[in-house]
């Protein structure tokens, strides 16, 4: 527009960064080579940040990287969510519309929540999981562009950033695995104070080992004598360097400031205030160029030129003259679209800004508003809303704010920006009193609420009530991960309604606070549903009352299952049929479904949850459909059909990843580990397992992963990393809201490390209080397992004299909970037997008729590993029994079971099925014989039989327990110590221990290795 403009106090040589750059190239080579980058830059404001960057992109993009830039806007939470990456997908488009219309072929409606330019933003759907679909669909998208091309994805000036920007981030940075793909964002550090929003995201950028962080340090003196040369085109004088360095400290933004200054003979410019030296340049210019460059610092971070002339009042030539007298002072720049106007640097702009009066800055928001409004076109569509809502809100009119900022909210909602929603909709709550009566009686609910709280009116004719807008609030802030703001107006709703009852609100407000309760650790959320629901009894059927029902059944379903949350799920499918709320009704039916099969009956609510996913899938209700994908394969693990349970699961993760449902994919990832892991399939359920920590948007999702893991390692025998993936596991379930599928599988693991690990005591500490509390009605599927493990490590510690006390007690305890726990399914019946043969063992009371059931039992079942750990079982009563038959049919069952162990690489088992053939004298075949010449028992002349022995001897065995183990009479074990003290040199038992352990002579965690299943 103006033509050519000298930039004279710009360094036309870029000063230093070597280093810096150095890291940035490396990082563009490697995405090069399809390995996703991601760079943080961070450095006072001045410092270089935006020199560096674009001397970055043009060298990337003369390597062929197409580079898309997008900046945050300085007006904040004003501004357009996500508008920097608006910005950098708009620019992505124009470079490559082709790859960009493939990559988001089929998504355009979502993601045009992002870019309007895709068309309209569909309606959608508003929930917890919006923000994530939308997230998810985004960083796909790049991945699919990038896939082929190397693309630089540039976000500047991230101090700025709306939280739904800071969101959407750290989700790319936290899943970004493919493409070649490299995302620099850079921020100012001196900006980040204690509560400065963008401090907790790097924090947790930092604890991802796929970013780096670049600090941008200030000039040296030589750095900035060759910046000053620059600026000068001539070798400065010393003296003068000496002093615009100390004055500047090295910042190359007041350097620049300072040399110009000192160019244009203005010495006075060497101020000891840095807002004064900011505003020396714009106070030289002439009048009406300090007016338009007060114009523009009040518009925005860009303002366009038609709304400048509307707001100047200015003739034209008079405009373009005062335009031009501040970009050729280098106070304002040409934006590069051409058609509009930026400070060439935010520090100046908030300079200008600052310097305005109070009545000043609310006279030039009015105008901006008022140009706006009469002509809508003199800004981009996309913008225009949340423009117009932040001019009239800081014009301080509350008649003219109050719809706007209420508009704004819409279209913050429409775009999954609800953390700027909830923001918008404090200022309405703010502006309500202040804004005259007429213009609050005018606003509809229709208009500018999606949550109505049922109040028996028409949304579309009665006017906008305060509670509606807090109810809007509370489930913007719910959805945004603002908690705790939304709890503070729940609680405020609820007083208010106090003084003016309605229980169907008061209702409805529990209910959130109930759901908000839980998700910010506070409880499990059950009194207030308890209120709610005491709030809705008697009442004539409604949408609220069949929601009460349906999050009671289904909060029972997960806390107390049984009989009362059967008949609360039955309530609400007839509420939700009576009133005709479909989505409430398939949830609850649902949830009806799960309950049956818990309560004995699984025929019957497997298929009522198999017409769901049809019904689901039909209607296009794509939440309850992912549930259901998760549910319903949860079910059928429950009795024992895994192998059904796979497929549809595998169908279900690719149902949630295209709709975007991440915590449903998530718990469906978790589902389909343990499903694998039972099946046989270890490498494929750990791969399963390690998804479900990573896709989850919540934290329990990635609790059941690590969960699976820490089991997965415990099976290995990593110890070590089972006790990791343990504690990983508690600290995202977290301690406020026990739940029985997550308490007692966590108890469980532990339970098994414990006895891994000879911690038999601790073994009891864990079960003790369990049997205590007992298995509610619907708790048997995790309740066996830990049953098993408990009288599987009571066995195992047998012949510890350490374990003797307190022994009598848990195995009647035991017995008392193995008799009362359903058994209505074939794998509950099998998991019974099999607890009830580890009791007997557990007494020296095992016989081959006590395990040929349990093992004949789990032949049906599709479980390769159980079915080897019980037919290493049989094989050791057998070899009790010393036949030859028995002898026989023990070596085929060992040599099942070792195969089956070598094949998942369950160590534990592994060794225990060779220590047991080992003692019964039995070969069964294709193990590698032990090198004598590495056997430091050679050098004693041990026997294999006498290293058994001294094994035993080591960990405190008498010799009628050494003989029961290695299947020989109590005699020749006495002969075998006998000998072994002989060659030991040693006079007694305690001696040849401690020679054993001293010298390496044991098999390596003998005792804790036959402990370890």
């Amino acid at each position: 527009m103006l033509g050519p403009v000298e930039t004279r106090s710009v360094s036309p040589v870029f000063v230093g960064r070597t280093a810096e750059l150095a890291t940035l190239r490396d990082a563009l080579a490697r995405a090069d080579a399809a390995e996703p980058q991601a760079l943080l830059l961070g450095g006072e404001a001045g410092v270089g940040k935006t020199r560096l960057v674009e001397e970055f992109a043009a060298a990337a993009a003369g390597r062929g990287a197409v580079v898309a830039v997008g900046g945050c806007v300085e007006i904040g939470a004003d501004g357009l969510p996500f508008a920097p990456f608006s910005a950098a997908l708009r620019a992505l488009r124009d470079a490559l519309p082709e790859a960009f219309a493939d990559a988001a072929a089929g998504q355009e409606e979502e993601l045009a929540r992002l870019l309007p330019d895709l068309g309209e933003a569909g309606a959608g759907r508003h929930d917890e999981q919006g923000m994530a679909r939308l997230f998810e669909l985004t960083a796909r998208l790049l991945e699919r562009v990038a896939a082929d091309h190397t693309v630089v994805l540039v976000l500047e000036d991230l101090h700025w950033a709306d939280a739904s920007t800071r969101h959407l981030l750290a989700y790319l940075l936290r899943t970004l695995r493919a493409g070649r793909l490299l995302v620099l964002a850079s921020y100012r550090s001196d900006d980040i104070h204690r509560r400065h929003p963008l401090r907790p995201l790097l924090a947790e950028l930092d604890r991802l080992r796929t970013v780096r962080r670049i600090e941008l340090a200030r000039f040296t003196r030589e750095e900035a004598c060759r910046q000053i040369a620059g600026i000068l085109a001539a070798e400065p004088d010393p003296a003068r360097v000496d002093e615009i360095y100390e004055r500047s400290d090295g910042n190359a933004f007041f350097i620049e400031e300072l040399a110009v200054a000192t160019c244009q003979g203005n010495c006075t410019g060497l101020t000891d205030s840095l807002r004064d030296l900011l505003l020396v340049r714009v106070e030289a210019l002439p009048e009406r160029a300090q007016r338009v460059a007060r114009i523009v610092a009040e518009g925005g971070s860009t303002v366009e030129y038609r709304l400048i002339a509307a707001v100047a009042r200015l003739a034209e030539d008079d405009l373009i003259e005062a335009l031009r007298a501040a970009v050729g002072a280098n106070i304002l720049t040409v934006t590069p679209a051409g058609d509009g106007y930026r400070f060439r640097h935010s520090l100046v702009r908030e300079a200008v800004a600052d310097d305005l009066l109070p009545g000043e800055r609310s006279r030039l928001n009015r105008r901006y508003a008022e140009a706006l409004e009469a002509d809508p076109t003199l800004v981009p569509a996309d913008a225009r809303v949340m423009r117009l809502a932040s001019y009239w809100y800081h014009a301080h009119d509350a008649a003219k704010a109050l719809p706007a900022v209420l508009a704004a909210a819409v279209v913050a909602r429409r775009r999954h920006a609800y953390t700027e929603q909830l923001g918008l909709l404090e200022r309405a709550m703010e502006l309500w009193d202040n804004a005259p009566a007429e213009v609050r009686a005018a606003l509809r609910p229709v208009d500018y609420a999606e949550v109505y709280p049922p109040c028996g009116c028409d949304p579309a004719t009665t006017p906008l009530r305060y509670l509606d807008l807090m109810a809007e609030a509370a489930v913007a802030g719910r959805f945004g991960g603002e908690r705790e703001r939304a709890l503070k107006i729940t609680k405020r709703a609820l007083r208010l309604l106090e003084e003016d009852p309605d229980p169907l609100r008061a209702a409805w407000f529990w209910v959130q606070r109930s759901r908000l309760v839980q998700a910010q650790a506070r409880g499990d959320g059950w009194q207030e549903l308890a209120t709610a629901q005491e709030l809705v009894r008697g009442l004539p059927p409604s949408e609220v009352h069949a929601e009460v029902l349906a999050v009671v059944a289904n909060w029972s379903m997960q806390h107390r299952p049984g009989p009362e949350a059967l008949a609360a799920a039955e309530r609400a499918v007839e509420y939700a049929r009576m009133v005709g709320a479909r989505e409430t009704e398939l949830h609850a039916l649902l949830t009806l479904g799960g309950l049956t099969v818990e309560s004995g009956d699984p025929e019957a609510g497997l298929a009522q949850m198999r017409q769901v996913l049809r019904d689901t899938l039909a209607e296009g209700v794509h939440p309850v459909a992912g549930r259901a994908y998760v549910n319903l394969p949860s079910a059928l693990r429950s009795v024992g059909r895994d192998r059904e349970a796979v497929p549809l699961l595998r169908e279900g993760i690719e149902f949630c990843r295209r709709y975007g449902l991440l915590d449903s994919g998530a718990w469906a990832w978790g589902n389909l580990s343990e499903a694998l892991y039972a099946l046989g399939h270890w490498d494929e359920a750990a791969e399963a397992a390690a998804h479900a920590t990573r896709v989850g948007h919540s934290a329990k999702p990635r609790a059941g992963g690590a969960l699976r893991l820490a089991h997965l390692a415990l099976a290995h025998g990593d110890l070590a990393e089972a006790a990791r993936q343990l504690a990983t596991a508690r600290s995202w379930y977290g301690t406020h809201d026990p739940r029985p599928q997550q308490s007692l599988p966590l108890i469980r693991t532990a339970v098994g490390i414990a006895a891994a690990e000879g911690r038999t005591d601790d073994v009891r500490a864990l079960v003790l209080p369990v049997l205590d509390a007992g298995f509610p009605p619907g708790t048997h599927r995790y309740g066996w397992p830990l049953l098993l493990a408990a009288a599987t490590a009571e066995a195992d510690a047998r012949v510890l004299p350490a374990a003797r006390p307190g022994r009598a007690e848990i195995l009647d305890r035991l017995s008392t909970a193995v008799r009362t726990l359903t058994t209505g399914v074939p794998l509950w019946q099998a998991h019974s037997r099999w607890a009830r043969a580890e009791l007997l063992r557990a007494e020296g009371r095992d016989t081959i008729e006590t395990w040929a059931p349990v093992v004949a039992a789990f032949e049906c079942l599709d479980r390769p590993y159980d079915l080897a750990r019980v037919r290493h079982r049989l094989a050791g009563a057998l070899l009790a029994e010393g036949g030859d038959d028995e002898r026989d049919r023990a070596v085929e069952l060992l040599r099942l079971a070792a195969a089956v162990a070598e094949h998942l690489k369950a160590r534990p088992l592994a060794d225990t099925v060779a220590r047991l053939a080992q003692r019964a004298r039995l070969t069964l075949g294709g193990g590698k014989r032990r090198d004598p010449a590495a056997d430091p028992a050679a050098a004693f002349g041990l026997t294999s039989r006498e290293r058994d022995v001294l094994g035993l001897v080591a960990a405190g065995r008498t010799n009628r327990q050494i003989a029961e183990e290695l299947f020989i009479s109590p005699k020749t074990a006495s002969v075998h110590v006998s000998n072994i003290l002989g060659k030991l040199g040693v006079s007694g038992r305690g001696e040849a221990a401690a020679v054993a352990h001293r010298l390496g002579l044991l098999m390596a965690g003998t005792p804790a290795a036959e402990r370890s299943e």
